[in-house]
């Protein structure tokens, strides 16, 4: 059949517009199926539904009021600010100082990517770091706790409405606690690098305070659920040890103030401190990952030979949460979601895929790969294999479910969380009394307030999620489980052309 001109014309305008689209979509790195941007920003807007103390006019989480505003006063000592933990009203000292840590990463990381969103990360760290400072003022003392978490949790009220015990705790040379201390002087040291350029005067405060923080920790031994296993236990409960933080915190104090004597320290202790562990959970109580990969950073990065097995350190966590490698330890679920335990895994899937881009952004600097038994594992694989995680926990899952609260057309509704369950102050401004929120607790209505960014524990290792506000290990969100993501999502963001 004869073609005209027009037919021909035609026909030269669809190919090009398959193959464009066709290149497009297999070649152009910048179609994305998540608005990574959007997620990054709620990440961090998250943080102030979870703020203690005096709130600031430029709160945007606004159906939160002020709370817990003479924390410290009955030991004579100022504690208000801070964060809560998760879904309660207990300011837990390990997680909070863990979750400033990762928040720090993540800012000195791809802080420099994150466009407008850099100064509301700032902001999250320094609500944390203010209140560090706070509760280690005094010298050879932290205060690790406000709040009597057992009294806590046996009632269901707004942190503005709180009346249980808010008992303050704290470590000393006689009861101490190197696990926390050590966290609190690496949470201290990095948040001292993430204002370095904006605050330098703030940043120097918070060095020399990490540096005694750090003191401490290493001179007076012992994990400090010791001596306050009846307060902290089993809520954190220092279950690796301390001798992780303690690497951690060196490693920190090392990027931090360039002092060769913390180098020095890594360099004689840091077997001890089990550097070649072959642990690989990274989160609030076990760092030995996260110090590996830190440091393997400063051989592939700083070209320090002395830490050249640190590079080693780091690959076998990398194979060790390859999906198929041959020394893989990890387990997915039928969705292809890392799962480490039931009781908030999500934690796990944040800080391994912020490890993995961290660790691909060192290896590709250094123009290296990673060998796992035959296997190369390039950066670019690590980057997929973080963004697979991050896409699921976005809404790539058999439930089409967004993980993330106010992200997504589908999100868990019913997390256990008291401020979000219960009407805010603006609505219902007579005091919810101790028990009459179980009423709330119990029922199958959606919260009235929506904490948005707030990443849940998530589905169980069969990809099934109930959404239920009384179920603690799969609907409750957490500091922690958001601040390493922070990082993954200005990568993503960022490498899709959205920040």
């Amino acid at each position: 059949m004869a073609f005209s001109f027009s037919s021909c014309l035609l026909f030269l305008l669809l190919s090009l517009s398959f193959f464009t689209t066709h290149s497009q979509s297999h070649h152009n790195p910048r179609i994305a199926k998540h608005n990574y941007r959007d997620a990054l920003s709620k990440s961090i807007i998250f943080f102030e539904g979870q703020r203690s103390g005096k709130l600031p006019s430029n709160q945007r989480m606004s159906w939160r009021g002020d709370s817990a505003l003479f924390d410290g006063l009955a030991m004579h000592v100022d504690l208000v600010g801070g964060y809560y933990d998760a879904g309660d009203n207990v300011k837990f000292g390990f997680p909070m100082a863990f979750t400033t840590t990762m928040l720090s990463w993540s800012v000195i990381e791809f802080g420099g990517v994150m466009k407008g969103e850099l100064q509301n990360a700032r902001e999250a760290i320094r609500w944390a770091t203010d209140y560090l400072l706070k509760a280690t003022a005094h010298p050879d003392t932290i205060y690790v706790q406000v709040g009597d978490a057992e009294k806590d949790h046996a009632c269901w009220e707004r942190p503005e409405d709180m009346d249980t015990p808010r008992s303050v705790f704290k470590i000393d040379k006689n009861n101490p606690g190197s696990d926390v201390a050590a966290e609190t002087a690496a949470a201290l040291a990095a948040a001292s690098l993430a204002f370095r350029k904006t605050d330098p005067t703030y940043s120097k405060t918070l060095v020399r305070r990490a540096i005694r923080v750090f003191q401490f920790a290493d001179k007076y031994r012992g994990a400090y659920s010791n001596g306050l296993k009846a307060i902290v236990c089993p809520f954190y409960c220092s279950y690796s040890g301390y001798q992780d933080e303690l690497l951690w915190g060196a490693a920190w104090l090392h990027k931090a103030t360039k002092n060769p004597m913390y180098l020095n320290y890594i360099k004689v202790n840091g077997q001890t401190l089990g550097a070649a562990e072959s642990d690989n959970t990274f989160g609030w109580d076990n760092k030995h990952v996260g110090a590996r990969i830190l440091l393997s950073k400063e051989f592939l990065v700083r070209k320090m030979e002395t830490l050249h097995d640190y590079k080693g350190h780091a690959d076998n966590f990398i194979c060790s949460v390859i999906p198929g490698a041959s020394f893989s330890s990890a387990q997915y679920t039928p969705g292809g979601l890392l799962f480490k335990m039931g009781d908030s895994n999500m934690q796990y899937v944040t800080s391994t895929s912020f490890l993995l881009l961290a660790y691909a952004k060192y290896l590709t600097k250094a123009h290296m790969v990673v060998n796992c038994g035959g296997t190369t594992i390039t950066p670019k694989r690590l980057r997929a294999i973080a963004k697979n995680q991050v896409d699921y926990l976005l809404g790539d899952n058999p439930l089409k479910m967004s993980y993330m609260v106010g992200y997504g057309e589908r999100y868990p509704k019913r997390i256990h969380h008291r401020g979000s369950s219960l009407p805010s102050i603006d609505v219902h401004p007579g005091k919810i009394q101790c028990s009459a929120g179980f009423s709330v607790m119990n029922s199958e209505s959606p919260n009235p307030n929506v904490l948005v960014g707030a990443v849940v524990g998530g589905p169980d290792l069969h990809d099934r999620f109930p959404d239920e506000r009384s179920d603690y290990e799969q609907s409750e969100p957490a500091t922690y489980i958001n601040a390493p993501l922070v990082g993954a999502l200005a990568y993503l963001a960022h490498s899709f052309g959205q920040l």
